[in-house]
């Protein structure tokens, strides 16, 4: 079935993003697998997972978080970078693949900062404030026990972390990427400053909404600044995190209005808010039946993203037709099924999520064994 023609279910009608001209409105959301080569370096099995998603018919493929300098901002041992020319020539055979398919793809870019659990380049966290995270280390990710306490950046420190997510932008287009999605999400760096727990500064970076959200505004600005008008750039957005699941920004709408406003007015393309592993409503709903998603349109104006769940054809349904968010994307949801789009569109059974998928590691060699353990 030709995915490009409209649909009974608005999640297969074409879309737009930023000039990008989609198939259809499901995205794969970024997802670690902890695969790359111990430099850095994307693997041809990679080339093979994301391909797999754009001949599957999804609409756009957003990397997993890849770290963009080769000081601070590695979180997990395997993980991709886009610091080095090798990597650069690793990433070009996924974006190779993926068009081939007659997909775009976006690189996520992502600083762990405090989260940081496998970094052979520096011994040392750093994040805005000397806070221990709270919770211990991902297993399925290689951590295990308790964070360490990050070292508190300087300014100096700071300016170089915004410089390394605008070179590493300017790289990701070398490589063959459509756009970037900045990782301003999930509780690593960027949403560590944005966090009020985490971030105890007394400087212009600290205290107030408007001062927290000041450090992924710069970035993203930086970005923008780095690259050709043609090439999307986005930022990924959490009130929970991967270590905790209950926080909710304290300001609640009133946050959440500063913070799009701030990001709109640096040039982005679009917001993308992520539930990290829980239902999007459990994490959207607002007072008065708003949601968070919604509220990200109507401030930012921007095309809005939203995750969580949307592997539920009446959920995705409902979001889209009632104004929530313009796009969806899947995580757990595309990794049990690679071929959504093409299954929903010929209404046929999709394969549940499997906790196994991602047990004892969240590697790719990890899932193929499940795959080859199914009946």
């Amino acid at each position: 079935m030709d995915l490009t023609t409209t649909s009974l279910h608005p999640a297969l009608e074409p879309a737009e993003l930023s000039g990008l001209a989609l198939a259809n409105r499901f995205a794969v959301a970024p997802m670690s697998r902890v695969s790359a080569a111990p430099d850095g370096v994307p693997t041809p099995e990679m080339a093979g997972y994301y391909a797999e998603f754009a001949e599957g018919g999804f609409g756009l493929v957003i990397t997993e978080g890849i770290y963009p300098d080769s000081s601070y901002s590695q979180g997990y041992l395997n993980q991709p970078g886009l610091s080095t020319p090798e990597q650069v020539a690793g990433w070009r055979e996924v974006t190779r693949r993926v068009h081939a398919a007659g997909r775009p793809i976006i690189a996520q870019l992502m600083h762990a900062g405090a989260l940081s659990q496998g970094n052979p380049h520096r011994t040392e966290r750093v994040g805005p404030s000397a806070v221990r995270p709270i919770g211990e280390m991902l297993t399925e990710y290689g951590g295990s026990g308790p964070w360490p306490t990050p070292r508190e950046l300087a300014l100096a420190e700071i300016e170089e972390v915004v410089a390394g997510f605008a070179a590493a932008a300017a790289r990701a287009r070398d490589a063959g990427f459509d756009g970037v999605e900045i990782h301003g999400a999930n509780g690593y760096l960027l949403d560590q400053f944005l966090t009020v727990y985490t971030n105890e500064r007394t400087d212009s970076y600290g205290g107030p909404v408007a001062n927290r959200i000041r450090l992924t505004a710069e970035v993203v600005a930086a970005v923008v600044a780095a690259t050709p008008s043609d090439f999307v750039v986005g930022v990924r957005l959490s009130q929970t995190k991967v270590n905790d699941l209950d926080y909710r920004w304290p300001g609640g709408a009133h946050d959440a209005e500063i913070i799009f406003a701030t990001l709109a007015d640096t040039g982005i393309g679009f917001l993308h808010i992520a539930s990290e592993g829980r239902n999007w409503l459990d994490t959207a709903r607002l007072q008065g039946g708003h949601t968070i998603t919604g509220l990200a349109r109507r401030v930012s104006g921007l095309p809005v993203i939203a995750n969580g769940g949307m592997h539920d054809p009446e959920q995705a349904d409902r979001v889209l037709t009632d104004g929530h968010a313009d796009l969806l994307s899947l995580g757990r949801g595309a990794l049990a099924n690679p071929d959504l789009p093409r299954r929903l569109a010929d209404e046929a059974e999709l394969t549940r999520f499997d906790r196994r998928m991602l047990e004892p590691a969240a590697t790719l060699a990890n899932a193929r064994q499940w795959q080859t353990d199914q009946p």
